[in-house]
This record gives C-alpha cells, structure tokens and sequence, in this order.
C-alpha cells in the first residue's frame, strides 16, 4: 500500500484546499501548514452551555445561557467561522466541491470539544427543504454528520427531521428575522420516536443559532430527554 500510496503522491499529487499550494503527500487534512494554523479552533475557556469560547478565565455558563434562553441542553463547534474555513464550507455548499469534507471532518473529531458530547440515541442532520435539496443535490449536515460519526451511522436518522416550509435564505436576514423565519419550518417525521432520548443535532454553521435553536424546540416539543449540538464552525 506505501508504494501505491507513493506512485499516487508523484501522479496526481494534494494540493492545499484552501490556498492551492503543493503539498508533499496525500495525506488529512489536505491544507498547507500556513493555511491550517489560520484556523480558529475553540477550546477552552467556554460556556459549559453554548460553547461559546471566552478571552481567559475558566468554563462557566454565559449570560445567554444563564437566561435560559437556549432549548438545546449543550452545544460544540470545533472552529469558529474566519478564514480559510470560510471559504472551504462555501466551496463544499455552494461550488459542490465534496473533496474538502474529509479533511473538514477529520479535523472536527479530532477537537478537543467533540469529547463534550454524549453518547446518543439518536442523530438528526438538520434538513434542506425538499427544493433546496434538489438545486444543491446534496444535504451538507447529514453528509457531515455520515463523515464524522461512522461508528454511529446506525443512529443517523436522515429525515427524521423535515423542512416542512421554504424559508428565505438565512444569510440576507438579521438575527430577528431569521428567528421569524423559521417559526413552523421543521416538523418531525415520527414525533414518539425522540420521546426520553438523548438526540444530537448536527449542521455546518451556526451563525445566529436561529436554525438549531428551532430544531431543538420541535424536538423538545416532541418530548426528547437531551438535545446537543454539533456544527463544523459557529460565528461569534
């Protein structure tokens, strides 16, 4: 396998996905050693709740979570959304390039916070309405959710949860409207199934927290035990 390995490196050899640059092998996560010390992992300090990461101090709930005002018991993301991370989540949502979703799942299981989660019962990708579905050809959160959790694909339930609703695309709204728009857009195909259990939500990003935080609801309306959160990246 090493000299198949070698003959593929001198063939058609990796390059960057961030920045293009040569590198010496294929080998994951394909980024160049400048482009990955850009990213922006989270550790800790953070916010025992939402997993917001803080300038120093130790972990302890922030004001947001104090409040209550989150319906999701734990949330993680392994970076935050700056560059390169950016730019390679809209290449893999918007330009179809899939080759970055092994090196972006590699470095997410390999996070310090993935360990924060618990073992659950089940896994819901949050879902495309069926048009968004069929223009982009692929739903990114269950893909995501597939890479990093392949011990526990059986628990990958991918239409458990529906986009029952078209909605206007996230990104052209403030915080509020966003949280309007998604009010009714998510139902659960069999409601009984979360009842007592343990579900963790997966998605790319979390921006506002709009979307995971209206998942969550229906799946506490629908009497799950636990719901946590785990995203590639989230905005500050």
């Amino acid at each position: 396998m090493s000299l198949v390995a070698s003959v593929k490196d001198v063939l058609f050899p990796a390059r960057c996905l961030a920045c293009d640059k040569q590198l010496d092998r294929y080998r994951l996560p394909l980024l160049c050693e400048d482009c990955r010390s850009r990213l922006s992992p989270i550790t800790a300090p953070l916010c025992l709740c939402c997993g917001i990461p803080f300038p120093a101090g130790e972990n302890h709930l922030c004001g947001d979570c104090l409040s209550g005002r989150w319906p999701f018991d734990l949330a993680r993301a392994p970076f935050l959304y700056e560059e390169p991370l950016v730019s390679l989540i809209h290449k893999w949502k918007f330009g179809r390039q899939l080759t970055g979703l092994a090196t972006m799942a590699h470095l997410s299981v390999r996070s310090t916070v993935i360990s924060h989660l618990a073992t659950p019962d089940l896994i819901f990708p949050v879902p495309l309405h069926k048009r968004r579905l069929q223009q982009r050809g692929f739903n990114q959160a269950l893909l995501f959710a597939n890479k990093c959790f392949p011990d526990w694909g059986d628990k990958i339930i991918h239409d458990g949860l529906r986009r029952v609703r078209a909605t206007i695309p996230q990104i052209t709204l403030t915080g509020a409207e966003r949280r309007k728009n998604l009010i009714g857009a998510f139902s659960l195909r069999q409601p009984r199934l979360v009842k007592g259990k343990s579900v963790l939500l997966i998605d790319d990003v979390v921006t506002t927290g709009s979307t995971v935080c209206e998942c969550s609801r229906v799946l506490r309306h629908c009497g799950a035990a636990r719901v946590e959160i785990f995203t590639l990246a989230r905005a500050l």
